[in-house]
Order: structure tokens, then sequence, then C-alpha cells
């Protein structure tokens, strides 16, 4: 499952003037991901994303949460809800597993998966995985959160379908970015550590190969626009002999300039009797009417996301002047209370910035976490804060989701979440205040206002959630102890 023929750099998306070097799986992916962290976006796309200026909001862009939450998230997301499925044929028997013995892997793919310490199938690869690996082949649209264990089905499902006797390629998968590509190809060849046969190659910018050449991998994993241009300009592929089309993260797939159409492309190269998958977190009506566009006769897979609750959850709010005034409310709180860890969102970098050399100057072990700081430095602070290294974690809303630290006992708003249209964000704060009262425990949100403007976005939240949000006088020691009782 290691080796293939890929060079290392970042340069021309498919074409190299002398040999490609070859090595294995993980020396391509350790010296490349370097690359992908020059502030040139390594597949040339556009992102609906701008660094801005240390005043602006903090934006946040899919891919970049996409990859974190891939990143720091160690277990699958539990998730109790049930799984919706709607046949193709209502008329054919619906198959789940609870096992992966029923599945009839190869042996060496079951290894794999009992390697990578997956016990048993998560909910959505209990009826996933039997329409994936079908015969014959079947469609399939499946939704649901981060976490739940897509890749992982998909990435089983094409390494099934190999016949690794035919050295051409025959499954296809297609990501919105390079960094998510790697991801991918980092669970196939852990699923595939014990199936060397099958071979992989990584079609994304930097990985350059003599014109002329037909390569003998069998999955390709890429980026649209070099999957393009491999299969129909270079023919590095021939489009007509695959088997598995893999589309995944199709929600950050359209929010990507270009990606979109190139998909629609990609996919009319095949042949008609190619299995063909898309995956999305999320299902708005522009995800809908995409992937109806790209997988035709589909069974549909929905699993509901695990809902945040505000019920575990005191809801605060303090009357502030201004930030200074801010900061000692901040402290009176952190003061009066035992507190394990403890999140604080604030709508702009310069704020944040701020903020955590003031905690910092008074002692508090502080952690920052921003957007521009790349991916990878980002999931190394969340780790750390994970680990308890530090206790307060200062952020944009880089971090408002995604996150679960057991020990967070407190989120301040510091700066309360705004739209576009100047209301209350709604989904933002319940996402921020959603990262305590994690897991049963009780938790506390502070909401600081310091103008009428934010009194009434602190009245919108109250109306959209139906819950009260209690005024808390922290310059009184005495209230704030019983309030938190």
């Amino acid at each position: 499952m290691a080796s293939h023929s890929v060079a290392k750099g970042c340069g021309d998306p498919g074409v190299q003037t002398k040999p490609a070097q070859v090595g294995t799986f993980k020396s391509m992916a350790s010296s490349n991901v370097p690359c992908s962290l020059l502030k040139d976006d390594i597949n040339g796309n556009v992102l609906p994303y701008s660094m801005g200026k240390e005043g602006k909001k903090d934006q946040v862009d899919p891919a970049e949460q996409s990859l974190l939450n891939k990143l720091i998230r160690h277990n699958l997301v539990k998730n109790r809800n049930q799984v919706e499925v709607l046949q193709r044929d209502p008329n054919s028997p619906l198959f789940s597993v609870k096992t992966f013995e029923e599945l009839r892997l190869k042996p060496q793919l079951l290894q794999g998966v009992y390697t990578m310490g997956f016990n048993r199938p998560s909910r959505i690869q209990e009826n996933a995985l039997p329409m994936m690996l079908a015969e014959p082949p079947q469609n399939l649209i499946a939704q649901s959160q981060s976490g739940t264990g897509k890749t992982a089905a998909f990435s089983l499902a094409m390494l099934s379908h190999v016949n690794p006797a035919n050295k051409w390629t025959q499954c296809l998968c297609i990501a919105p970015t390079y960094e998510l590509a790697v991801q991918i190809g980092h669970v196939i060849e852990q699923m595939g550590k014990f199936y060397p046969e099958v071979k992989l190659a990584y079609a994304v910018r930097g990985n350059r190969l003599l014109r002329g050449t037909t390569i003998q991998e069998h999955i390709v994993i890429g980026t649209p626009g070099t999957v393009l241009d491999w299969g129909l300009k270079l023919k590095f592929f021939d489009p007509k002999k695959i088997r598995v089309f893999v589309l995944d993260e199709a929600d950050v797939m359209i929010a990507t300039q270009g990606h979109q159409d190139q998909s629609i492309r990609i996919q009319r190269l095949l042949p008609k009797d190619c299995q063909m998958l898309l995956l999305s977190a999320t299902f708005e009506d522009s995800v809908w009417s995409f992937a109806e566009r790209i997988i035709p006769d589909p069974n549909i897979i929905k699993l509901k996301r695990e809902e945040e609750t505000l019920d575990t959850i005191k809801q605060f709010y303090v009357v502030c002047k201004e930030k200074e005034d801010k900061f000692s409310a901040l402290c009176n709180i952190y003061g009066s209370l035992t507190i394990a860890q403890a999140m604080i969102f604030c709508q702009t970098r310069r704020m944040a910035s701020w903020l955590s050399g003031q905690l910092s100057s008074e002692g508090h072990q502080v952690a920052l976490l921003s957007g521009e700081m790349m991916v990878e430095q980002r999931a190394a602070v969340i780790e750390r804060f994970r680990e308890g290294k530090e206790k307060v974690l200062v952020t944009t809303n880089v971090c408002s989701r995604g996150i679960d630290v057991e020990q967070v006992s407190i989120v301040v708003n510091f700066d309360l979440p705004v739209g576009r249209d100047g209301n209350s964000d709604n989904e933002t704060y319940l996402h921020r205040i959603g990262r305590t009262g994690r897991f049963g425990k009780k938790g506390f949100a502070f909401n600081m206002v310091d103008s009428q403007e934010t009194m009434d976005l602190i009245h919108q939240i109250e109306l959209h959630f139906d819950r009260k949000i209690v005024k808390l006088d922290t310059d009184d020691l005495d209230e704030l102890e019983k309030m938190m009782n």
C-alpha cells in the first residue's frame, strides 16, 4: 500500500523534465506537507476567505475547519441519532451490519481496520458499507457530521474494489484541498498497511510526472483541477477505467471557486457503470443540488448532527463600559470560581492578542488561537490546551466548533458574535458556549455587554433560544458565588 511514483516539491501541477522520485507514502506526505504551509494555496484555489487586517473579524474557512477537525479528533463522535436511509430501489432488501466480519472483507483489510482501532462499525458505517461494497455497484450520497467515520468507510470501499493484478488506476477520489487529500491518504495508508499490493498516487500540485507517463497506481487522490489535468490533458490515467469515484467534503467543495465545475467535468469523463460516492458534513440546498448533478440514481444516507444543548449551561451577562472593564470583570469571575479550564472568544485578532497579553501579565497560562495561524499550528495549540498545559484559551471564531475538552468549565464571550446583518449570530453563539457543559457536566457562559447594541444582542439571543440570560454584578463577590451555586 505504501509505494507510488510521485515527485516531491511545490511546482507545476503535472509535468516535469526529469524522472519522478519514488518513495513511500509516509516520506511523500511528510516532505510535501511543509509546501502546503506556504501562504499561497498549493492547489491554486481561490478560497472564500480573507486574511484581512488585524482588527477585522476572523472568518472561518470551511476547508481549514474541516482539516482542523480531522487533525484534533482522536475518537469518533458519539452520535445517538437514528440513521435515515432512502433507497434507490425501495423494494430491495435493506442491509446493515454490526460487525466488520459480516462484510466479508479481505483478511488483510480486516486486519488493517482493527489495527486502526475500529472495533465495530459506526452508525454511518453500519448502513453505508454494505451499499459501498455491493455487487453490482450502488451509488451513494452520505451526509453526517465530521468525525462519524465517513472517510474510513469510503477508503475501505476503494481498497476492496481494487484488483491489484490490473496495473492501472481503478479508484479516483477528489478532495477540496491538498491538505485534505493528504489526510485521506493517511487513512488509506493505515487501512492498507497489510495490503502492499495496492498502490496510491497523488494528483496534487507539486507532484510532477514526465509527459507521456501512464501511472500504474490503483488509487489516485487529488484536488479537482489537477485530477482533471491528469485525466484529460496529460492522460496519466484513463478515466474510462475508473471503477469507483469518490467526491469527499462536498459542502467544502462547492464553497471553493471553480471546484464545482471541475468536479462535474471529471464525473462526465467516467464510465456509466462506475460506482459514485459523494460525502458531505452538511446538506444545505446548494449541496443537495450539486449532489444530484454528480451522482445518478443514488441511495441516500443521512445522520443528523448530535445537537448541542443549553440544558447544562448557566448563562450570564456582565455590563461593562470598555475593554478594560471587561478585563476586570473577567478577572473577578476567574478569581471567584474554581475553574479547570476556560475558553474566551473575541471577535477580532487584535482584541484576542490584547487580551491574551493582559492575562499573561496577570500570571495566567494562556494559549492564543486565531486565523493567521496555519491549521497545523492551531491543532498543536488545541492539543496543548486539551492536555492542560494552558488553562485559558483565547480565540476568535476559528475555534467555535468541533473542540471537545472535558475540563472546560467556563466560556466567556468577550465580544458577542454578530452576523453580517448586524444581528446576533445565534448559531455561532450556540457553538461557542457549547464548548462547556459537555459530557453532562455543569458549565457557565459569561457575556460581556459594553453598549446598547450588545444589550440588544443579548435580548435577541434570549428570544431565539427561549432562555433567560441573568445579569451578574462581578464586583459583588457574594452575589457571584451565590449565582454560581
